[in-house]
């Protein structure tokens, strides 16, 4: 069994709460709450990640992320 670590990105707005995976191309998922939503990507990880070794593909990994909120004035 090994161990990756995953950057993951949550967003909240008016219907509850979005996250994602940016490493894992089309690996997302949603919940109502905060805690909803971490359980979801981390099962939505998981699985993403059982299949790509069940069908010999790497698992990227990533050494550093950065995230910064920009305000934008148009």
């Amino acid at each position: 069994m090994s161990a990756y670590k995953f950057s993951v990105v949550t967003e909240r707005d008016s219907d509850g709460y979005f996250a994602f995976c940016p490493e894992l191309q089309g690996c997302y998922t949603q919940g109502d709450t905060y805690e909803e939503v971490l359980a979801n990507i981390k099962d939505a990880i998981h699985l993403h990640i059982e299949d790509r070794l069940e069908n010999g593909e790497e698992i990227p990994q990533v050494e550093s992320v950065s995230l910064t909120m920009m305000e934008v004035v148009v």
